[in-house]
């Protein structure tokens, strides 16, 4: 499975805005609800991406909530609301990245000629567990490099070790 380059910058560009909005008190710095806006062109520079592919993906996350934008000079974008608030997950849902290891399309009865296939219970729990994990990091996790470990051995697979 892989997330395309939509979910990827969405959160690339989220983590360089929560370190440049001040907001993340976990990279050791306190919140700022005043800080300045960062602006697209600087955010795209700092990440080596597209401005015009941030404006379309930032549309998406100012709808979501996820970002405040103030316009004219010195505008930009900030959080909405503090990074150890913001988890990655809602990111990437808020670009309307699917997260599916399956090959089935949404609301199919099965991937092979209608039917489930008999891996199909294997990806889709493999999709989920992606969600789960992704649903329990934060902008702040990340600024702060909380995630190393974070992924945990299966309840199964601990019993038998």
């Amino acid at each position: 499975m892989r997330l395309s380059t939509r979910g990827r910058y969405a959160v690339m560009a989220m983590v360089e805005l929560a370190v440049r909005d001040g907001g993340c008190e976990a990279a050791g710095r306190p919140g700022n609800p005043a800080s300045r806006p960062v602006s697209l062109a600087d955010l795209a520079g700092a990440q080596m991406l597209s401005v015009a592919y941030l404006e379309q993906l930032f549309g998406h996350l100012r709808r979501a909530g996820l970002v405040a934008s103030a316009r004219g000079p010195g505008g930009g974008y900030r959080l909405a609301r503090p990074a150890a608030e913001i988890a990655i997950a809602a990111i990437v849902d808020a670009v309307d990245e699917p997260l599916r290891a399956t090959r089935c399309e949404e609301g199919s009865p099965g991937c092979l000629a209608g039917r489930k296939c008999l891996t199909h219970d294997l990806w889709e729990e493999l999709g989920e567990q992606i969600r789960l994990f992704l649903a329990h990091l934060t902008l702040a996790d990340i600024v702060a490099g909380r995630i190393a470990g974070r992924a945990n051995v299966p309840r199964m697979q601990a019993a038998v070790e």
